[in-house]
């Protein structure tokens, strides 16, 4: 290093004039691409500025990166022209890394780097230099700009950024297949040297892939590598810098490489025959065994299809793939029976479902085994034979009657017998029973098709042998109709007829429907009642489709004459034995418009005028009840006003009962109650005496004397009184029955004896003997006794 400084000394030396030029030589016009000229004074000469020759020439300095010497690395040196060597002029450097990178001398100018610089962390240092005047402080140039270089070296070796590297080929694939690009970067300055120039190999890989030397790129080496054989790889690059040569840094990283599966290689059974046991009693549909081929290659490309190769026996079972394990499940399609067969042997054939036509020289991906199935012989349970049993049975069927049977056997070697029960469920199966022995069915109570049609239960078959070996079949029983109730006619059971209808036309299309169970051809026959059939009103025309129609016989209807119809109607039908019945149709005579639309069918709309709407009638309707109840309202109110005058008038009292709540003091109280109130007005003009106190004048003599004893009153009252007691509907309290005046119009005039101004002394009842036996006790009483005042109570 020190000599390669003192060539760059003496080189600045030669050059002319002392300018200070670049270590490295430089074409002219480079060197004044920055030329300085500056407009110096001489003293004693012309005052106007004259040119002088350039103080500073340089371009740039260069400085080694990673220097590793003892002493500060020279750089150059700095002069001016103004300088004499005397100590007059100062040389300062400002810019980057002054005074920390770089120090210059300040009387001679050198420029040193005082530590150790990695081009890699800044390629340049841009300064900044200028001649002073120690005495002055004074620029004696103009401040000048220049770059110092960090020259590079190989210090950085080449780098894989993105290793390590993952690749894939699929396997089989010819020389020089695509696998993948490697890069590696390398941080010295590509612009100088080779330092940055990488070469790339492979250390570890060959001879299965190679690699471009320029462009990093790795392709198969070797032909048909097979995945079966080798899967993973993996491959060692080498990138080294200064073009390979010797002395050059390098960079390694590692790919690994896969082999991605392809489908070269047909299923293969590891054995040409499998052998299978399967009792006789396995379930359909159940699997009875597995077998596999082996398919070396990976995923979609291993999976295998099973089929069955049509022969013998093949048609008892099925096969399956498991998606999993790429087995082949045979499953049972149909029973097995040891008694009618005991081996079966068919060939099985797996092939790939995913084929690759580029393989299609190699040979058919497909493989056949053969299958050998062993039948197992199994104590199994009676066999009935049939899967179902239907019977029929009249209903009505005397209890006892056998209706059928039904069979199971032991199919097995050793036979053993059967025993038959029914599977008590319900109580409907009470209405069968079931020979244990002979398994026949017979009705166990007497059936009715009507409240139940059909049965259905369950007869279950045990072998003696092994009684928990059962078999269970399923028995339906209908029940057969008998025709026992006659037909009837569908609803309506009413019609109407128009009042304008006409001779033959149909009012009414009738149905019949009938409670048994009507067989196929079942008909019905409808005709009028032998009472009806000599009436002129209707007739019954039969379609013979089961179908009547009501026709009327008169030329328009009156509902004033008659507004209903009874129509008795005959329905037979064509079972045996022929049931019949009388229905009774109801015909209302309705008035109807000329298109035969019915208006009305109710009796008061006789009376109503016609052509009134719907709403018209209801609002008459509606003023008759409101004038029905003023009416009622205004005789209620009458009513009231005359019993208010009844009742408190002083002057008018005839036929006034004068009703009050107060409870009296009986006989002897003659202040509760004027009793002069219930006399004749006329009377009690005349005669003013007080009737509440005891008068002071004597009481009148009968003619006739009272009788001594009045027995027949007292017996004829205590009869009364009697019968009032035990009367539950006598009032329960007092009441008095009086005869009121009858009014100066009545012949008798009044019949009370309170308000006659005679006694009953002035009476002569002898006029009673005179109007016969009825009257004969009271003529005896009246007539042949004495009237005594003080006996009356």
């Amino acid at each position: 290093m020190l000599t390669r400084n003192c060539l760059f000394l003496l080189l600045w030396v030669l050059f002319d004039g002392g300018l200070l030029t670049p270590l490295h030589p430089q074409p002219q016009e480079i060197l004044e691409a920055q030329p300085r000229e500056n407009v110096v004074p001489v003293p004693g000469r012309r005052s106007s500025a004259q040119r002088v020759k350039r103080g500073w020439v340089w371009n740039q300095f260069f400085v080694l990166e990673e220097y590793m010497g003892s002493e500060p690395q020279y750089v150059g040196k700095l002069h001016s022209d103004l300088d004499k060597g005397v100590g007059s002029v100062k040389y300062t450097l400002s810019g980057d890394g002054a005074g920390t990178v770089f120090t210059i001398d300040e009387t001679t100018g050198d420029i040193h780097a005082i530590r150790s610089l990695d081009r890699e962390e800044k390629p340049f240092y841009t300064l900044r230099a200028q001649a002073v005047d120690v005495d002055t402080k004074k620029p004696l140039e103009p401040e000048s700009e220049f770059i110092i270089k960090v020259q590079d070296i190989n210090d950085n070796e080449p780098k894989f950024l993105d290793g390590p590297y993952v690749a894939s080929v699929p396997e089989m694939s010819p020389v020089g297949a695509y696998v993948l690009q490697v890069k590696a970067t390398d941080a010295d300055d590509p612009t100088y040297g080779n330092s940055a120039r990488v070469v790339y190999s492979i250390l570890q890989g060959q001879p299965y892939f190679s690699i471009d030397p320029k462009t990093g790129v790795i392709r198969t080496a070797l032909p048909n590598m097979d995945r079966e054989v080798k899967e993973q790889y993996q491959v060692l690059i080498q990138a080294k810098d200064m073009g390979g040569q010797l002395g050059g840094l390098a960079g390694t990283t590692t790919v690994n490489i896969t082999l991605t599966d392809v489908n070269d290689n047909p299923p293969r059974f590891p054995k040409s025959i499998f052998h299978l046991k399967v009792p006789e009693t396995s379930h359909v549909g159940s699997a009875i065994g597995r077998i596999r081929a082996v398919d070396p290659d990976f995923g979609k490309n291993a999976e295998i299809e099973y089929n069955i190769v049509p022969g013998d026996g093949g048609n008892l079972f099925d096969i399956t793939t498991d998606e999993y394990t790429q087995e082949g499940v045979i499953k049972l399609k149909k029973p097995l029976d040891f008694e009618t067969k005991k081996a079966y042997t068919f060939k099985v054939e797996a092939s790939n479902l995913h084929l690759d036509h580029r393989f299609h020289s190699v040979g058919p991906f497909k493989d056949t085994a053969t299958v050998k199935i062993n039948v197992l012989d199994m104590d199994e349970p009676p066999v009935f034979s049939k899967p179902m049993y239907t019977m029929e049975v009249y209903e009505d069927t005397p209890v006892g009657t056998i209706i059928g049977a039904v069979t199971a056997q032991d199919l097995d070697a050793g036979s053993s017998s059967v025993r038959y029960f029914m599977d008590w469920k319900n109580d409907v199966d009470s209405y069968f029973t079931i020979d244990a022995t002979e398994g026949t069915i017979a009705t166990n109570e007497l059936l009715d098709r009507e409240s139940t049609a059909q049965y259905n239960f369950s007869i279950i078959a045990s072998k003696v042998s092994n009684p928990l070996l059962t078999s269970k079949v399923n028995v339906i029983i209908n029940v057969l109709d008998v025709n026992e109730f006659p037909p009837e006619i569908s609803v309506p059971y009413e019609t109407s007829v128009c009042e304008n209808a006409k001779p033959g036309q149909v009012i009414q299309t009738i149905t019949a429907a009938d409670k048994d169970l009507s067989p196929a051809g079942q008909r019905f026959s409808f005709k009028l009642s032998s009472e009806a059939s000599n009436k002129p009103n209707f007739t019954v025309h039969d379609y013979r489709n089961n179908t009547a129609g009501i026709e009327a016989r008169r030329n328009g209807y009156s509902r004033r004459q008659q507004e209903l119809y009874f129509l008795p109607i005959v329905i037979e039908d064509s079972s045996y034995p022929v049931q019949s019945s009388t229905n009774t149709l109801t015909i209302r005579v309705c008035r109807c418009d000329s298109d035969g639309t019915i208006q009305s069918c109710n009796v008061e709309a006789i009376f109503l005028p016609v052509g009134l709407s719907t709403g018209a009638l209801i609002a008459i309707l509606l003023c008759i009840v409101i004038l029905l109840v003023i009416v009622v309202l205004y005789v209620a109110l009458r009513r009231q006003k005359k019993k208010d005058t009844l009742m408190t008038s002083k002057e008018d009292i005839r036929d006034n009962v004068i009703h009050y709540d107060d409870e009296g003091g009986g006989e002897e109280d003659t202040q509760a109650f004027d009793i002069g109130a219930l006399r004749n007005p006329k009377v009690i003009e005349d005669n003013k005496i007080r009737r509440d106190i005891k008068p002071d004048t004597l009481r009148f003599t009968r003619h006739r004397p009272p009788a001594e004893d009045n027995t027949d009153i007292r017996d004829f009252i205590n009869q009364r009184l009697k019968e009032n007691d035990v009367d539950p509907s006598a009032p329960p309290y007092d009441s008095l029955a009086t005869y009121a005046y009858e009014g100066n119009g009545s012949v008798a005039e009044s019949l009370s004896s309170i308000d006659s101004l005679t006694t009953e002394a002035d009476q002569d009842y002898d006029y009673l003997s005179d109007w016969g036996p009825r009257f004969k006790i009271l003529a005896d009483m009246f007539g042949e006794e004495n009237y005594n005042p003080d006996k009356v109570t």
